[in-house]
């Protein structure tokens, strides 16, 4: 594993990436709305990452047709942008979106509310934001892989939820996913020493009942195989020797 350090004009490169893109989910929040299909939300996103002269770090990458991925309800992620998904009150969508701008990568997913949650559904969008906070504030110079890891399972599964497996967090800079892999799950104290110059997107995908999931006959949309309701947050995130810096903030 080659993990690969940043420096300091290189992590302000990305911080300009991730500034981009959080103009990229403003742009599609206020595109979320009922009645509004998914593909709405796609056209939001293409217009805003042109007028920020920013480039799709998803579509085109192993053929993926779009620049977002949303995924409604029990859909984990990777669900394609559609004319068909048209969101509903009480719906939940995760949109999880890249760009590249000069050639550094961000990547960043919220899941929004869709009009009036369920007390269960909010919970759920809660608890998987404030683990993203909570994994954050382990990503340390001096510590461990693991201690990222853990405060995520520790939390989400206190609540009774369900923690992904199958997909995992990762590295990134000059390419979408760098070594290493960033598990949502494991133990404090275990895996590579965190250190300064160190980028990171750390995404808790978590699901309201079962962790277990099954990706769809189209290769990219996976589902939660309960049925249950699934929440994914994502910051890109630089260790620095003063602590955590979220550059999709």
């Amino acid at each position: 594993m080659a993990i690969l350090i940043k420096s300091a004009s290189e992590i302000e490169k990305m911080r300009v990436s991730g500034i981009a893109l959080r103009k990229v989910h403003e742009a599609v929040r206020s595109a979320v709305k009922v009645g509004a299909t998914t593909m709405d939300l796609e056209r939001a996103a293409v217009a805003k990452i042109d007028e920020l002269g920013a480039k799709s770090a998803f579509k085109g990458y192993h053929n993926y047709p779009a620049v977002l991925c949303t995924s409604v309800n029990n859909q984990v992620i990777h669900g394609i942008p559609n004319d068909k998904t048209i969101l509903r009150d009480g719906d939940v969508v995760s949109v999880d979106c890249g760009v590249i701008i000069n050639g550094f990568y961000s990547d960043c997913a919220v899941t929004y509310p869709v009009g009036k949650l369920s007390p269960a559904a909010e919970k759920l969008l809660r608890v998987t934001e404030a683990s993203l906070y909570a994994a954050i504030d382990k990503a340390q110079a001096g510590g461990r892989l693991g201690d990222i890891s853990n405060a995520v399972q520790v939390m989400c599964e206190r609540e009774g939820f369900g923690v992904v497996r199958d997909f995992v967090g990762h590295g990134i800079g000059k390419s979408m996913h760098e070594d290493p892999q960033v598990p949502n799950f494991g133990d404090p104290g275990k895996g590579p020493r965190l250190k300064p110059g160190m980028v990171l997107a750390i995404e808790p995908m978590i699901n309201a009942g079962s962790a277990d999931v099954h990706v769809l006959a189209d290769g990219w949309t996976a589902i939660t195989r309960d049925g249950s309701l699934s929440a994914h947050f994502e910051h890109t995130v630089a260790i620095t020797k003063d602590g955590p810096l979220i550059l999709t903030q």
